[in-house]
């Protein structure tokens, strides 16, 4: 497998191709990427800075997006934010599938020509991206032009190798699910809604109809033992674990091979077999292509990985799994290019138990939930709440009692008391405590209550660091959050208003250090949480570091430890009184 995998594969039959198919088409151009820091950068930048490179699979432009789309791209937005927190430079590429029966059917059924009808689709996922504040480089779309050129090469060189042949086929094909089934994969069962029969998919429960065709094929069989290598030498590549498991199970049972094509009287709407005008490419192979697209796929020598490839992570949905953990690493080990290093897996949003899905009218509008509630609120509770392993069930009523409970309650409740206090100075607090003598020997040595929360606060950074190298984004998150409930704990033992008042009453230098290490120790831990809640709510989690004065230059991870910065502790922004300065407010309304 290591054989195939380092062959490039690029020069010779890139020139043929040219030659072939599309004269003159395959011009090199470089890419600008946007990034949170608004600094551009360029495919031009040598491989050795190969960039981070998080992707979304791209989403289906044949209904509006619902809450699980939002999901998914927040939490690869995370990813990305992590790597840009950690000073690294990261590329994160959301898009939109927009070839297929579904979308050919779809436009048919709404009186649009097929591209119109895309254009105002992918234009409803490009807002949904921007009005969440996912910081996405790229936007691909299936249709193109770029696109379409790269997954025409991709076919010229899988056709060159011998993958792709001409057979007939048989078989169950589902048009939702865009994919053949066998018939060990289907049954009968009593449509609901109508009280029909139908056979449907067992794996997705979408209906199946039987199709004969002469298409293409992929060998996809070539590559059972290269994939289970593969998975054997990368247990951890796809998280959760179980569905690790679950591939390996699927792929030692026996694969076949892979229809990739279809008659063009049946699917019109797609891109067309280089050289056979009478069959379209598989949506899927069309679509799965679109990551080595805008990584800047077919690469000049040299500049292999200068886009990102290969990917970092890759964050799907369950249901999608077999297209990205068997067929999309068959094809790239087919055409000799590196696999994705990590696949992030994540399950389903229901709604009252039951499956999202656009065909059901089953959904929350993502736009809805983040007018209502706002994008932080909801970035926070789709990452602390999702399900990555299990479904995870949507509702208002959770949203607002984790705005109580999380929010309100607790990170914002420890600020307000913190920076809002009477009786202290968290400046003062931070001098005193960041002077030149050891904070831990000279004020927690004697204070067992102190220490531990002093330990605490070193050892949280290190295991949301550790989650996040894991892909977990929700453990990182409750990590965090974790550090916040013990610090209001941790207030409410010390009860530093208590000694503010009898200094107040009776100064006493001698034990004015005492309130300032409980400050210090409380600011540290909103300092340190505020740096490390900037992927998840980057609003709320820049306001708070006003609050506390922290320094644009300072909320790197790097600083996310105690005692790393000395320089806060005077407010960047007016406090006041009322709700002037509260990082959340108390609901005005549960409704």
């Amino acid at each position: 497998m290591r054989s195939r995998l380092l062959k490039s594969g690029v020069a010779t039959p890139y020139k043929q191709f040219s030659k072939l198919y599309r004269p003159n088409s395959w011009i090199c151009t470089s890419c600008e990427f946007r990034a949170v820091t608004t600094r551009a950068y360029s495919t031009e930048q040598p491989t050795s800075e190969k960039p981070y490179y998080i992707t979304t699979p791209i989403f289906y432009v044949n209904a509006a997006p619902h809450v699980g789309h939002l999901y998914t791209m927040v939490l690869a937005d995370i990813l990305k934010r992590w790597q840009i927190l950690q000073g690294k430079k990261a590329i994160l590429c959301t898009g939109t599938d927009e070839h297929g029966m579904k979308i050919q059917q779809a436009s048919a059924k709404a009186g649009i020509e097929p591209k119109p009808f895309c254009d105002k689709g992918a234009d409803i996922f490009k807002d949904l991206a921007a009005r969440a504040e996912v910081t996405n480089d790229h936007f691909v779309r299936t249709t193109d032009k770029e696109h379409r050129d790269a997954v025409e090469y991709a076919w010229f060189l899988l056709k060159e190798r011998g993958y792709i042949y001409t057979s007939k086929h048989e078989g169950w094909y589902s048009v939702s699910d865009e994919t053949f089934y066998p018939p060990s994969a289907v049954h009968l069962v009593l449509e609901p809604p109508t009280g029909r029969k139908i056979m449907a998919s067992i794996e997705t429960g979408k209906e199946v109809e039987w199709t004969s065709e002469t298409n293409y094929h992929f060998k996809l069989s070539t590559f059972k033992d290269e994939l289970l290598e593969f998975y054997k030498e990368n247990p951890n590549w796809i998280y959760p674990r179980h569905r690790m498991n679950n591939v390996v199970q699927a792929v030692e049972s026996g694969l076949g091979d892979l229809s990739v094509s279809r008659p063009v009287e049946r699917l019109s709407w797609g891109i067309r077999v280089p050289g056979d005008e009478s069959q379209t490419i598989y949506v899927w192979l069309d679509a799965l292509v679109n990551y080595i697209t805008k990584a800047g796929y077919p690469w000049p020598p040299g500049k292999e990985e200068a886009g990102g490839w290969p990917a970092d992570c890759q964050v799907i949905g369950k249901d999608i799994v077999r297209f990205h953990c068997i067929y999309w690493p068959a094809f790239l080990m087919a055409l000799g290019l590196p696999l994705p290093k990590n696949i992030l897996t994540h399950a389903h949003w229901t709604l009252g138990k039951e499956k999202m899905a656009k065909s059901t009218g089953n959904v929350v509008n993502p736009f809805f939930a983040l007018d209502r509630f706002g994008v932080d609120v909801m970035r926070f509770y789709l990452a602390h709440d999702g399900g990555l392993s299990h479904d995870a069930d949507y509702s208002n009523y959770h949203i607002i009692e984790r705005y109580k409970k999380a929010l309100n309650g607790g990170l914002g409740n420890l600020a307000s008391r913190i920076t809002r206090g009477k009786g202290w100075s968290v400046r003062r607090a931070v001098e005193t405590l960041c002077g030149s003598t050891s904070v831990k020997d000279q004020y927690l040595a004697t204070d067992q209550l102190a220490l531990n929360h002093f330990n605490l606060l070193v050892r949280t950074p290190y295991e949301v660091k550790e989650a996040v190298d894991k892909i977990d984004v929700k453990g990182a998150l409750k990590s965090t959050m974790h550090l916040i409930y013990a610090t209001n704990s941790y207030l409410h033992q010390a009860a530093p208003w208590n000694l503010a008042k009898e200094l107040v009453e009776a100064p006493d230098p001698k034990r004015q250090p005492e309130l300032d290490k409980m400050i210090f120790l409380a600011a540290e831990s909103l300092r340190i949480a505020g740096i490390m809640l900037q992927p998840y709510m980057p609003n709320k989690a820049s306001q708070l570091l006003d609050m506390l004065g922290v320094d644009e230059t300072n909320r790197t991870f790097a600083h996310a430890r105690p005692g790393r910065d000395s320089d806060y502790g005077t407010s960047k922004v007016p406090l006041g009184r009322g709700t002037q300065g509260v990082l959340f407010p108390p609901l005005l309304s549960d409704l």
